[in-house]
């Protein structure tokens, strides 16, 4: 198993987002990139319209799902990028949803608001990078 070290400066979001500033890994040998990720069904139909912290729970579960088919976890992860629609209104409730999911992980993350993503109900797409 590789090593881990998180870094954290203990900023305001870093703790209430559940997240570290930095994430050092030794001795890894596989890197997983899970790409843009959203709270769709198998028909691609957006679930959970209009709330966030929903479809930021939804968008992880696949994520979750996608890392252990690949043979890592949510332990692994690394890096989190989340791209908000209305970023002023969705951020608590994303954060929220980070801080639930990663816990005690903290793994680097960055949210940044976007005007649209690929379909107007859809108001979170998140990508992680997981090393093990």
């Amino acid at each position: 198993m590789a090593k881990r070290e998180n870094y954290s400066t203990d900023r305001t979001y870093e703790v209430l987002c559940g997240y570290s500033r930095g994430v050092r890994i030794d001795d890894a040998k596989s890197i997983i990139c899970i790409g843009g990720t959203t709270s769709t069904n198998q028909e691609s139909q957006v679930l959970h319209v209009g709330k966030a912290y929903a479809q930021t729970r939804e968008i992880f579960g696949t994520i979750e799902t996608s890392l252990e088919a690949l043979g890592a976890s949510l332990g692994d992860v690394v890096r989190t990028r989340m791209f908000v629609v209305n970023l002023s209104s969705n951020q608590d409730d994303v954060c929220r949803a980070h801080k639930e999911v990663f816990g005690a992980i903290r793994p680097c993350e960055t949210m940044v608001g976007v005007t649209e993503l690929s379909h107007p109900d859809m108001l979170v797409e998140i990508e992680v990078d997981a090393v093990f």
